[in-house]
């Protein structure tokens, strides 16, 4: 069942979750928060929806039959820059951790309340419109460290081949503030306000996910790192040395 106000301004998410007791309350709720909604019960139907329509963000379960959560988010991230909002059951960390890894944006532990949902809905909105990391316009160039060139006019990094990189919102805000304040030493919360803005600051372990995400990407060994390293009781530093094109 599909929402459709017209309303083009109107954020469109795809809310994603099997159970049709937990989906369609969701939905009309959401709907009354100012959303537009497209719903689907499984992947399959998921993939169909995100063909048809232009999604602004997905909000999706983990546990689901057939084709799991964490799989849907993996083609997502593989294939658009669509934020992924996960809905995870309570004991199931692993699956968070993953999912985050994967380049979900937030996820929320169920049972959840669902103004709490769409609160978090509205930060990686915002985030979103912010172009991912406020201060961006004056930074316009590139930055080339470490074999790597991260281009802000497009969005992307490239290794020496000129071979692009895919990166996540969150990891190219995060990269971007590391480039710009190359050597200094960035706390959590720096980065936090300087990628995601103050209001998400209650979620402050996502820093460290989107740290490892970047890692694996861009560290020749990810577990000795010599890019990004971590500043114990500190934070995190940018030790290669920046360039500016």
């Amino acid at each position: 069942m599909t929402y459709e106000p017209d309303m083009p301004d109107t954020p469109h998410l795809l809310l994603v979750e099997d159970e049709r007791s937990i989906r369609e309350p969701l939905a009309q709720y959401l709907t009354k928060q100012g959303f537009r909604i497209t719903q689907a019960g499984d992947a399959e139907g998921a993939r169909a929806r995100m063909a048809a329509y232009a999604i602004d963000l997905v909000v999706l379960d983990i546990m689901m039959p057939g084709e799991d959560g964490l799989s849907l988010c993996r083609h997502i991230r593989e294939s658009s820059d669509t934020p992924v909002i996960l809905l995870t059951a309570r004991g199931e960390e692993t699956d968070r951790i993953v999912g985050l890894e994967m380049g979900a944006d937030d996820y929320v532990v169920k049972p959840f309340s669902p103004r709490e949902l769409a609160a978090r809905i509205k930060v990686v909105l915002r985030r979103l419109q912010a172009g991912g990391i406020r201060q961006h316009a004056p930074d316009a160039g590139s930055f080339a460290f470490a074999g790597w060139v991260l281009k802000t006019g497009e969005r992307a990094l490239v290794d020496r081949e000129g071979v692009s990189v895919p990166l996540s919102t969150g990891e190219y805000s995060l990269l971007h503030a590391l480039v710009t304040r190359p050597r200094a030493v960035l706390t959590r919360d720096q980065l936090l306000d300087l990628t995601q803005g103050r209001e998400a600051a209650a979620f402050d372990r996502a820093i460290d996910n989107q740290v490892s995400r970047l890692r694996k990407k861009i560290e020749p060994d990810p577990r000795n790192p010599a890019i990004i390293k971590t500043v114990w009781g500190g934070g995190y530093t940018l030790a290669a040395e920046v360039t500016r094109l």
